[in-house]
């Protein structure tokens, strides 16, 4: 191609008009997203312009690096090399394939795509906003704008889709859209292959028997796995919002399984998948019904005057609140208490607390503050919006546009089973703990009768935050070791909420990294942390054997004379669908 720019003044003279549309195109979605009609939430004002000098200036660049692709394309020789003017964020994915190179036209699409991406990047940080949650808003907008244009999410703009129909003699696009009829009907997006899991047979297969159950949970006592196992019972509480058994996948990743194996005698709390019937539920309720109980029928079932106790994720945000309300009561039941990726103090939930605001629960508390269901679907709608690229535009691409079949992965299994949440305990939870964060309050809160004060749970506690969590930031976590009343332990894994958590022992993979000293706050707390190799678990085990209170013979039998078992683990409830 030896053409001279000059030649090409029209075409240049589009992408100046281009260029100033997709400012103007993206501008009026932040617009037409902030100010997007919900019952009951009143109108907005429209987003301030951004200054008109820095858009000018912004544009100015924007064209001239248009320009230089432009160059680079019509300039380079055949077999000849990219010449990069904008290159993909390190582990983006999307363009991985020689296909997005080696071509000429797609290597120019897809560094015009780049430098769109950040023109619009660019874009959010010159328009002006209120405070800077609005900013962080119009920032996870962008990228969601950003991420469904992508050349990657259409055919006539993937290479790769030519390539595989062109292989395939067509099959592929057959393929791809029998996969996307079959998604259709299912209402969401394959990312696994699930004909090859079945919780009970390959997923959650950890021997034991529900041995109590009642409308909200059913408590699972797991069979021990050591001659001797500690005194105190542990009783681990996982989050209502995704089903327990992320704690207990395979037998080689089963937190369960290791807790088992480190001899304790563990019962866990199985959440309820609810419907309409459970659609009256309050918080309350899943306080009441949830961890106090079970720590009761525990204590019943071992003979215990107190327990050891886990609580992950809202499920440690459960359980702290109703050990708040048992300190309140006065009853001293709980010898240790371990929290994973825990929020107790919510000043920063991360990109989940960018949406609720008052207009927002007003309007879900019309349509379900007093009865009715939060679907699974739109529980798992967002955390996937959350990593779209990952848990979205990825099996687009894959399933209809190449026409492949997911691959089979428990963990994404495990993510796509998604559970419902009763409209009462979502607006409360919302309301009271993301929006007005009173759970950090001492006595702000009235919960089960009584006021509740986080300084009373005067028990031992370890809590793990992660480092790359994108749903609880591990500095707020870190906020809990200020608020609780006993010793705390604090310990910052690797990477991310699950994949942070669920780090087996035995692969010895990754670090996390310990600090004794707690006075200063979370930044402070990491320039004096020293990092550790391999799993935390082992870190937990061995502080959770303070707490034992020696040991005894292993149980023969599940249950007791008044709670025998019910059926074997895992039980109904977590096999129910939403």
């Amino acid at each position: 191609m030896s053409k001279s720019p000059d030649s090409f003044a029209p075409a240049m003279q589009n992408f100046v008009q281009a260029g100033q549309a997709l400012a103007q195109n993206f501008l009026e979605f932040l617009n037409t997203q902030k100010a997007a009609p919900q019952p009951g939430r009143r109108a907005v004002s429209p987003l301030p312009s951004p200054d008109p000098e820095q858009l000018a200036s912004l544009q100015k660049s924007y064209m001239e690096q248009q320009l230089q692709l432009w160059n680079s394309m019509l300039t380079r020789g055949e077999g000849e090399p990219p010449a990069p003017v904008v290159t993909a964020d390190p582990g983006d994915r999307r363009f991985s394939s020689p296909e997005w190179r080696s071509s000429p036209v797609y290597d120019y699409v897809r560094q015009a795509y780049l430098l769109n991406s950040r023109f619009i990047r660019e874009l959010v940080e010159v328009v002006p906003a209120d405070d800077e949650k609005a900013k962080n808003r119009s920032r996870f907008l962008a990228r969601q704008y950003i991420d469904a244009l992508s050349p990657a999410n259409f055919a006539a703009t993937n290479p790769e889709f030519v390539r595989q129909a062109l292989e395939t003699k067509g099959q592929s696009i057959t393929d791809g859209i029998n996969n996307l009829i079959k998604d259709y009907e299912k209402g969401r997006i394959s990312i696994t292959d699930e004909s090859a899991f079945e919780i009970g047979k390959n997923l959650a297969t950890s021997p034991g028997a529900v041995v109590f159950e009642n409308e909200v949970m059913q408590l699972i006592q797991y069979a021990p796995s050591t001659p001797k196992v500690a005194v105190r019972p542990l009783l681990i509480i996982p989050p209502c919002i995704n089903k327990f058994y992320i704690l207990d996948l395979q037998p080689e990743n089963s937190f369960v399984r290791y807790a088992v194996e480190q001899g304790n005698t563990v019962f866990l709390v199985s959440w309820r998948n609810p419907k309409t019937e459970q659609g009256q539920l309050t918080w309350d309720d899943y306080l009441e019904y949830g961890p106090i109980t079970a720590i009761a029928k525990v204590r019943e079932i071992c003979k215990v005057d107190r327990v050891n106790t886990v609580g992950w994720c809202v499920g440690g945000t459960i359980l702290s609140s109703a050990l708040a309300v048992l300190a309140a009561r006065g009853e001293d039941v709980v010898a240790s208490l371990t929290l994973l990726t825990t929020l107790l103090d919510f000043s920063d939930t991360g990109e989940i607390g960018l949406f609720i605001d008052e207009a927002s629960l007003t309007a879900r508390d019309k349509a379900m503050g007093k009865g009715g269901i939060m679907k699974g679907s739109e529980l798992s709608g967002m955390f996937s919006s959350l990593r779209a690229n990952d848990l979205i535009w990825n099996y687009v691409s894959s399933n209809y546009l190449k026409g492949q079949k997911p691959i089979p992965f428990d963990l994404l299994y495990w993510n796509g089973d998604s559970t419902n949440l009763p409209g009462p305990f979502v607006c409360w939870y919302m309301r009271n703990l993301y929006l007005n964060n009173s759970l950090r309050d001492p006595g702000k809160l009235e919960i089960c009768g009584v006021r509740v004060n986080l300084g009373q749970v005067n028990v031992p506690n370890y809590i793990l935050a992660t480092r790359e969590d994108h749903i609880v930031p591990w500095q707020t976590s870190y906020c809990g070791t200020h608020l609780l009343g006993g010793d705390s332990r604090f310990v910052l894994g690797a990477s991310g909420h699950i994949a942070g958590v669920i780090n087996p022992a035995s692969k010895n993979k990754r670090s996390y990294w310990t600090n004794d000293d707690l006075q200063g706050d979370a930044e402070v707390w990491l320039g004096g942390a020293q990092e550790q190799k391999g799993s935390w678990w082992s870190d937990w085990s061995a502080w959770l054997k303070q707490y034992a209170d020696g040991e005894r013979l292993a149980r023969k039998k599940l249950g007791n004379a008044k709670h025998k078992e019910i059926e074997p683990a895992p039980g109904r409830y977590v096999k129910e669908k939403a």
